[in-house]
């Protein structure tokens, strides 16, 4: 399925790696995060290679709702709870920055990228209590929210969190002319990593350091990152004309949607499921349902799905990828916000690259252990994986090429999944999204 962005940019394509080469620093991913690390040590004269195994945002970049913010869902009571204020408040700060950077780019370079400064919401149609304690709860962390009682929603809510000053825009666009200045090496597949070399399908190169900027990493050992994370997919369906709704919004109940203005367009976003488990509710039909509902002469334009990491703590893992390799980065498990955490992640991953420290390191350290955000989360991903496992030993199973679990077939998106890690595979058994490196056989 093609998306609004995929569908509206086109990014000039790049040459294959030409053979082995030597650099400063290599980025593995052509996505948002690892565009803008190359783009940030480029800035300061590292020289930089990027691998990519298909084009660049190609992959979740050329999916994402493209919402700006430091807005993530109900998560600062939460984090205050469970990992104390301080880290809270450096978590927001972090995302606040990113989302002011984005601004501050655009403007200086004159990017043309549909970018719009657009107030984020938290609404609920249920209940404002939460809602209330959520502001109070960022106010105080310093970041820029209101509670509101009204929004511009074609529907009655209870209330709503308001954070002004975050944005929207087209991330392909955006892409597009940030990358214009780096070296890029388009759909080569990275095959393993050994120290220093990435070894590729087109040849090796040798770097000083190393950053994983692959969505989902595929180097298993050392790091593990397959035990500490899973992925979630979620829905998007494009609508219009539809008129302005002035802002991006977010609900917070259950089975509630998610909406955005894109020109006269709307794009309407429902459901989150662990991938691999599928939901009995066909989502696109009650999106449908929904937006005829809300906007009865409105036409379908387009959907898609897009997969999100997930951490067990609600935290990105951005820093050294182990212990074991301190030549090594990583930036993953940005959950459903990879705009500002890819933003983020590049300023922190760049500055740490060239040997300095910043404030929200300890934030994002992929070393943290946060027992009590993470207890309740690693036992139900525990268990999903070791079902998982135990199904890919059945005669017949479709096994998963990263760690072997039974694959499903998502009757919705046509796909087979993974419920284990997330990787998925189309009908044909090409790859679609990491962990996996390989394809499947052809299925029948």
């Amino acid at each position: 399925m093609n998306s609004l962005w995929t569908e509206t940019a086109r990014i000039p394509g790049r040459n294959p790696l030409p053979g082995n080469r030597r650099t400063e620093v290599v980025v593995i991913g052509a996505g948002m995060a690892g565009i803008l690390t190359a783009f940030y040590l480029q800035r300061h004269h590292i020289h930089v290679v990027v691998l990519e195994a298909d084009r660049i945002g190609s992959g979740q970049t050329g999916y994402t709702s493209a919402k700006i913010t430091s807005q993530h869902n109900l998560i600062y009571g939460k984090l205050v709870k469970t990992v104390g204020e301080e880290t809270a408040r450096l978590y927001g700060k972090a995302n606040q920055l990113a989302v002011e950077e984005y601004g501050k780019l655009i403007r200086r370079y004159g990017i043309q990228c549909h970018y719009e400064e657009k107030d984020a919401y938290l609404y609920s149609v249920q209940e404002s209590e939460k809602l209330l304690k959520e502001a109070e709860c960022a106010r105080r962390l310093g970041l820029p929210a209101t509670f509101e009682r009204e929004t511009k929603l074609p529907f009655p809510v209870f209330g709503a969190v308001r954070f002004s000053g975050q944005a929207q825009f087209h991330p392909l666009e955006f892409l597009r002319d940030i990358s214009s200045g780096l070296t890029v090496y388009e759909r080569t597949r990275v095959l393993k990593v050994q120290g220093h070399e990435v070894i590729t399908n087109r040849g090796v190169v040798k770097a000083d350091k190393v950053v994983f900027a692959t969505h989902y990493p595929f180097i298993n050992v050392p790091g593990f990152y397959f035990t500490k994370m899973y992925q979630e997919k979620s829905y998007v369906m494009e609508i219009g004309p539809v008129p302005s709704i002035d802002g991006m919004y977010l609900g917070v109940d259950s089975k509630s949607y998610s909406f955005r203005n894109a020109g006269d367009k709307l794009l309407l976003g429902y459901g989150s499921h662990r991938t691999g488990s599928i939901p009995k509710e066909n989502p696109y039909i009650a999106m449908e349902q929904t937006a005829k509902h809300l906007y009865p002469d409105v036409e379908v334009l387009g959907k898609w799905s897009a997969q999100d990491c997930m951490t067990l703590d609600g935290i990105p893992y951005i820093g050294t990828y182990s212990v074991l390799k301190p030549d090594w980065y990583v930036a993953t498990g940005f959950g459903k916000w990879g705009m500002s955490t890819s933003m983020a992640a590049a300023k922190i991953l760049s500055m740490q690259i060239l040997g300095k420290r910043t404030p929200y390191d300890e934030v994002f350290t992929p070393r943290r252990h946060h027992i009590r955000a993470s207890a309740k989360t690693l036992v139900s991903h525990s268990l999903k994986s070791v079902k998982g496992l135990s199904g890919g030993v059945l005669k017949g199973a479709v096994n998963c090429p990263h760690l072997g679990c039974r694959l499903v077939w998502n009757r919705y998106d046509k796909r087979w999944e993974c419920p284990c890690h997330g990787s998925s595979f189309e009908i044909n058994g090409k790859i679609s999204s990491n962990p996996a490196q390989q394809s499947i056989p052809f299925i029948d």
